[in-house]
C-alpha cells in the first residue's frame, strides 16, 4: 500500500527543500506520495519544474500561512 510521507523543510532555502525531496524520493516506493513543506516560495516553482523534468507526478501545490505544501507521487 502506498505511503504518504511529510518532509518538513521549513526554514531551509533554495535549493535545500528540493534536495530534501530528492533524497526522500530515492528512498520511496513507486506510488508513494511525498508532501514537502517549505517556507521558501522558490520551491513552488522549482519543485514542479524538477518533477516534470524527471517524470514523477505533481499532485498539488498550495500555500497556507506562508508555508508551501507541495505533494508529489513517485512514478518510477
Amino acid at each position: 500500500m502506498p505511503e504518504k510521507k511529510v518532509i518538513d523543510a521549513r526554514g531551509s532555502f533554495c535549493p535545500g527543500p528540493l534536495m530534501e525531496l530528492i533524497s526522500w524520493i530515492k528512498l520511496a516506493e513507486v506510488g508513494d506520495e511525498l508532501e514537502l513543506l517549505s517556507s521558501d516560495k522558490g520551491s513552488a516553482h522549482d519543485v514542479p519544474e524538477w518533477v516534470n523534468k524527471v517524470g514523477h507526478e505533481l499532485i498539488g501545490t498550495r500555500e497556507e500561512a506562508g508555508v508551501w505544501h507541495i505533494t508529489v507521487k513517485k512514478k518510477k
